[in-house]
């Protein structure tokens, strides 16, 4: 991880321990870096896994084998390296996602295909199989170490761990939910860019953890970019252990399962503001609201146009109310609109409405508004129903220092 914390860091919560998941960090050298960088999580047996990967159609095999294995619906452990992601790799990097397997596999006498593997850093560099072994080999003697231990060994251009916990209660039962995320640069929603890890030991059916996790995607992680560009490795995994003594939820139709969806949208919502809020080179948390689209998918492309723009997020970097590129931000999108029905204000105030620049604008509270860290941009179309939000973070120098010297 970085040395540099973003301003727009946020502390690491007290993260609940999670009964029948137990994380391990250990040193294995994937990169000279002098910290731990494999994280290792054993899982009793009976836990239920959903999972979302990358669309990237260049994607690691920790991915392919991974949306193989979810399939199944159970696990017994999980295994994240740092400092390499292991993608563009062939079968070298196959065969080293496939010996981690089968020694995790060995040491817990489970089938290989309730492993799972997650790998981030450099890609084309196939992943060492003589330090992935010795250390997994050490991870199984490790003493057991807390969440945010775990999410610091997972980060690589990451300023500060990211965690989030929530609770639920499921007929008379409480269910804990701790969770964990990496991710600063190469984040754009086509899955989302990152590795995300939910723990909770409500007892839920593989089936409807699958329903909930990718419902929430689809509203969270599937709504943030800090640079357009979607990973080879986006993992979001979600194990649920269901050693909380609940009656298993296995639709909505089961008493608590309104808010079991509910704090695992809550959670992967939070999580993707952390990874938005340590976007690499950020100063400001920028959120899009587009109302008025002819339909929510619509917005949401149409605010993933305005996020994804180097001219808009260097306008709220230099904190400039030039809404004219919001309006080419729109144009663009490839999505119904009307210039003459368009409206765009920046915090609260609007700046042009019904394609016009409003004759009374006062432009000093919007001024005073850029200067926060927590910027929004509202959006209206005046075409239909549709709403969304996405979140991004501005342009900077920073940016651009971080990723010119990524592999030195």
């Amino acid at each position: 991880m970085s040395d540099a914390v973003s301003p727009l860091a946020q502390p690491f919560p007290a993260l609940p321990a999670i009964a029948g998941a137990t994380p391990r960090v250990v040193r294995a050298g994937y990169k000279d870096w002098g910290r731990c960088d494999l994280t290792y999580v054993e899982l009793d047996e009976g836990t239920a896994v959903a999972g979302v990967f990358t669309r990237n159609v260049c994607c690691s095999s920790e991915v392919e084998l991974g949306r193989i294995n979810v399939a199944q619906g159970q696990a017994r452990a999980l295994v994240v390296n740092a400092g390499n992601s292991n993608a563009f790799t062939g079968y070298r990097g196959r065969e080293a996602v496939e010996a981690i397997m089968d020694q995790v596999a060995a040491h817990l006498d489970a089938p290989r295909e309730q492993v799972f593997v997650s790998s981030t850093g450099v890609i084309g560099v196939p992943l060492p199989k003589d330090k992935a072994q010795a250390g997994i080999s050490a991870a199984f003697d490790a003493a057991p170490c807390s969440w945010e231990d775990a999410a610091r060994t997972i980060g690589t251009t990451d300023t500060f761990a990211k965690g989030v916990t929530a609770s639920a209660v499921i007929g008379g039962a409480t269910v804990q939910i701790s969770a964990i995320i990496k991710g600063s640069g190469m984040i754009a929603p086509d899955m989302a860019t990152m590795l995300g890890y939910i723990f909770t030991d409500a007892a839920v059916s593989p089936a409807f953890l699958q329903h909930v996790l990718s419902a929430a995607n689809t509203r969270t992680f599937s709504c943030i970019t800090v640079d357009s560009d979607t990973s080879t490795s986006d993992t979001v995994l979600a194990f649920a252990t269901g050693k909380a003594g609940n009656a298993p939820l296995t639709g909505f139709d089961d008493a608590g399962a309104d808010a079991f969806a509910a704090a695992i949208e809550q959670v992967c919502r939070e999580l993707a503001h952390l990874v938005v809020r340590d976007g690499e080179g950020a100063q400001k948390f920028i959120a899009v609201s587009v109302s008025g689209a002819v339909s929510d998918e619509s917005a949401r492309i149409v605010g993933l146009s305005i996020a994804n723009s180097p001219l808009v997020k260097t306008a709220i970097a230099g904190e400039d109310a030039n809404w004219g590129r919001v309006v080419m931000a729109v144009g663009k999108a490839g999505q119904p609109a009307d210039r003459d029905r368009l409206s765009i204000g920046f915090g609260g105030t609007w700046a042009a409405r019904d394609g016009q620049p409003l004759a009374d604008y006062d432009e000093a509270p919007v001024a005073a508004h850029l200067q926060g860290q927590d910027i929004s941009i509202e959006v209206d179309l005046g075409l239909g129903e549709g709403r969304a939000t996405v979140w991004t973070c501005d342009l900077t120098h920073g940016y651009i220092a971080i990723n010119a010297d990524y592999r030195s």
